[in-house]
């Protein structure tokens, strides 16, 4: 985590109280993710990033080419690609050439798969739901409206 001192920030333009924010996202963050990963660990054997990969393959049953899969997690191909051998090899997803393009590989979840992530997706909903449970559900809709216009209009400047 990268932050300037407080005390360098100029009081006058506000940006002292949106660099105290930044710190406490980033801090929530990396909390409720140190937590999400242990458990996950502990209860499934597995990992973040492979929890991040079923969730993805569930929300589209169709499946995915690889290509889209790495950027809708926003993570490289190389990534994707041994996150998803290793699903392969452990029976929870399939990948099959795409028709037409032998070097397009769409990846999908198997039964087995969906049945894993459907549990991995309850206990997951459950432990947010402990970690932030004093955030009352006004509160987090009016923060997750916020983030979502900040995102909206940040992602149309670049």
């Amino acid at each position: 985590m990268v932050s300037v001192p407080l005390e360098l920030v100029d009081r006058r333009t506000g940006s002292k109280e949106r660099l105290r924010l930044w710190i406490r996202l980033l801090r929530v963050v990396h909390v409720v993710e140190a937590e999400l990963r242990e458990r996950l660990k502990r209860e499934f054997d597995s990992t973040l990033p492979r929890f991040d990969v079923l969730s993805a393959l569930y929300r589209e049953r169709e499946g995915m080419l690889m290509s889209d899969l790495s950027r809708f997690l926003l993570v490289s191909n190389g990534n994707v690609t041994g996150i998803v051998e290793r699903l392969v090899a452990d029976g929870l997803v399939q990948r099959a050439a795409r028709e037409g393009d032998r070097r397009a590989f769409v990846v999908r979840l198997t039964e087995e798969g969906t049945a894993r992530f459907a549990a991995m997706a309850a206990a997951h909903e459950s432990w947010i739901a402990d970690l932030l449970g004093e955030v009352s559900e006004t509160d987090a809709k009016v923060l997750s409206a916020m983030l979502k216009a900040f995102r909206s209009n940040w992602e149309g400047e670049h």
